[in-house]
């Protein structure tokens, strides 16, 4: 019977008529028999019914020679009913037929287009990211490492992270990234566009992305503000002596504050060395050398922190410079913190770890938090002391050359800058790596001035040791 209709539908479709048999409602009363049988539809359409229930569609065709050199006859299967429904069923058919007369197997073209679609499954935006963020992490520090992973997890993969990466478009992606905006966070914005765009390259690279739609986005997103100074205590003064005395005064009144004695010495340490918040908080104790631990009594002039360029501010080429290392010479103060921090953190990887997690840096927000509580809330924070170490130290060196009747800009300011692990803006990068590591006798005596001028009549570090770190419940209630 199936044969006859499909002879019939074939007549009908050379005079331009097609004959569709089945109907839902047929299909629905089909029942199963004691054997397989089939409900024929047209151009070679038919519904398999088993005698175990099932209702599979099926289309009879030839492609290729068999081995006896006739046409091949084979069988393609397009699904079961009702996942499957009659139009699906006929649209599935129709497309059949144009593979066959493109001169394709189109049981051949179902299971390539299977594959494909089983790979974009697979390759999720999230995989691919992830896989992304695997091949980059070795070349960034710890912490940049984490931050973006951070970054894509908190904003970017609950959004997106399931879906496969060739199925994302630009608008969708500027979604994303408009809820960012949103929240005002306009930076991170910008930042995550530079991921996104970073990842689809990769993706691209790797065989599993055919575009990069966040390439352009940036032009839809709001400019990022110009970033505002950071606050330094010295910014209301003009006068040296006047900078001199309120930056003495803010760590008197810092130390004064009850709190863990390393959270004071982070923040003595912190001024004396002017590095950035980050690279003390991370700092280890294998970093520092030239100093004889059983021997505190003796001159330590040989004491040197080294900073490595991974955890130095900067772009790639930065960290991956040979020489790229940051070399701070540390003054007799500061090495008085050392030893006496050394006392409480000496047997741990980091010198400022957290309170609660030994393996882990003290927070950022430590120090703010301690300048806050010693009335200093919009008025100082911790980058502000290399604001104040850069703009005193440079005063008193360009009075120091006026008054020895140079002209100009003082030696010293390029100096001070490398204290201060500046970027220079030079054309060799072997030149640039190598200045890190020059003038270090004068390295040392400026942070030598710099130390005598902030603590040099002030107590020593080691009476922190044992004091209350609380106030009690019925104290001033801090």
């Amino acid at each position: 019977m199936a044969g006859m209709v499909d002879r019939m539908a074939s007549t009908l479709a050379i005079h331009g008529m097609r004959l569709d048999v089945l109907t839902d409602a047929k299909i629905k009363a089909a029942k199963p028999a004691d054997r397989d049988y089939k409900l024929g539809d047209s151009q070679q359409l038919y519904l398999l019914v088993t005698k175990a229930g099932g209702k599979l569609w099926r289309m009879n065709y030839t492609y290729g020679k068999s081995a006896s050199g006739k046409p091949a006859q084979k069988t393609l299967a397009l699904g079961a009913y009702p996942a499957v429904g009659l139009a699906a069923a006929r649209k599935a058919r129709d497309d059949a037929k144009e593979h066959l007369s493109a001169g394709r197997d189109p049981a051949v073209e179902r299971r390539v287009s299977a594959r494909a679609q089983a790979a974009a499954n697979a390759n999720t935006f999230e995989a691919v990211a992830r896989r992304w963020h695997a091949f980059k992490a070795p070349t960034w520090s710890r912490i940049h490492a984490k931050d973006v992973l951070d970054s894509l997890q908190s904003d970017i993969f609950p959004a997106i992270g399931d879906l496969p990466i060739t199925s994302l478009r630009a608008p969708r992606l500027l979604e994303v990234l408009q809820r960012v905006e949103a929240r005002g966070a306009i930076e991170t914005a910008h930042r995550l566009r530079q991921r996104l765009s970073a990842i689809f390259v990769y993706g691209i690279a790797a065989g599993v992305a055919d575009a990069d739609p966040a390439a352009s986005l940036g032009k839809a997103l709001r400019p990022v503000p110009k970033a505002k100074p950071q606050p330094s205590i010295i910014d209301r003064y003009r006068e040296l002596d006047d900078q001199v005395r309120v930056t003495r005064q803010l760590l008197i009144d810092c130390e004064a504050e009850r709190c863990r004695a390393q959270t004071k010495l982070a923040m003595r340490f912190l001024a004396l060395t002017a590095v950035r918040s980050n690279e003390l908080n991370n700092a280890r104790w294998d970093e520092i050398t030239g100093i004889d631990w059983a021997r505190p009594d003796v001159a330590h002039d040989k004491a040197l922190w080294t900073i490595s360029a991974q955890r130095m501010k900067g772009d790639l080429d930065r960290k991956e410079e040979t020489d790229g290392d940051h070399l701070v010479p540390l003054s007799r103060q500061a090495v008085d913190v050392l030893f006496v921090l050394r006392r409480l953190t000496g047997d741990l990887q980091l010198m400022f770890p957290s309170e609660r997690h030994l393996h882990r840096p003290i927070s950022e927000n430590t120090l703010r938090a301690l300048l806050i509580r010693a009335g200093y809330y919009q008025r100082h924070v911790p980058h502000g002391w290399r604001s104040a170490f850069s703009t005193i130290m440079n005063e008193r060196a360009d009075r120091e050359w006026r008054a020895g009747g140079g002209r100009g800009e003082a030696p010293d300011r390029g100096i001070i800058d490398l204290m201060l692990a500046h970027i220079p803006h030079q054309k060799s990068g072997s030149e640039g790596a190598y200045n890190r590591a020059a003038y270090m006798a004068r390295r040392r005596e400026l942070a030598q001035e710099w130390a005598d001028l902030l603590v040099g009549d002030m107590w020593e570090p080691e009476i922190h040791i044992g004091q209350p770190i609380r106030w009690a419940a019925t104290g001033p209630g801090r």
